[in-house]
């Protein structure tokens, strides 16, 4: 059943998902736009680059809040609409609203429509709609950074490791969760393209979480 209340939660959503952090901190706290330096994203990967440690972290757990709060926000909007909250159909809105936040960060309307790669905010969906293949994202996340310090190889890899945790570690019998996932394998695809160029020809850039940068 579509309503007034669950169209105005996408809506919600993808305002949620256009809030530019990136953008918006580095303006207020360093007076540079991170999309003009490093590698032209609003995303918590250059902003790691760009202002350091301390802002890379604050970038990140906003953009994951904006994933995870949107999806959500499913909670909020009854059950006689999204049906209980182990239902396909109640899933299935949370990743509608995960989805709308995740292209809210492609596409902010409070930032030119100049976003970020969108993975935090994927993965706040992923949190929110299934916390156990979280942790294995993150697992695999953090041991691929730790053993390559390619962020972007980190995430494409996490990406993948979603949907395949959903069928081969907790055989999900929700075929929406695995359809998903699979979209997230495209999705990342699509958005690392030239990293996985740079990758291949040896030019990516490593990545020093510890590096301290308080101008540019």
């Amino acid at each position: 059943m579509i309503s007034i209340y669950s169209i105005a939660a996408i809506f919600a959503a993808y305002l949620f998902g256009s809030v530019p952090s990136a953008v918006w901190i580095g303006q207020a706290f360093y007076g540079i736009d991170v999309r003009e330096y490093g590698s032209g994203n609003a995303g918590a990967t250059n902003t790691f680059r760009v202002l350091g440690t301390k802002a890379g972290i604050t970038v990140m757990v906003l953009d994951i809040l904006k994933g995870f709060t949107a999806t959500n926000l499913a909670y909020f909007i009854g059950l006689s609409i999204t049906g209980p909250h182990n239902s396909v159909q109640f899933v299935n809105y949370q990743l509608a609203l995960g989805i709308t936040a995740v292209m809210g960060h492609l596409f902010p309307i409070f930032a030119g429509f100049r976003g970020g790669k969108g993975i935090a905010t994927l993965f706040g969906m992923v949190l929110a709609v299934h916390f156990q293949a979280s942790v294995v994202c993150v697992s695999v996340f953090l041991t691929v950074l730790m053993l390559t310090r390619y962020v972007s190889l980190s995430s494409i890899i996490a990406g993948f490791s979603f949907p395949l945790s959903i069928i081969f570690i907790f055989h999900s019998p929700l075929r929406s969760i695995v359809l998903y996932g699979m979209c997230i394998c495209v999705l990342i695809l699509i958005t690392h393209q030239k990293n996985i160029e740079r990758l291949l020809k040896g030019k990516e850039s490593k990545i020093n979480m510890f590096k301290k940068k308080t101008a540019v």
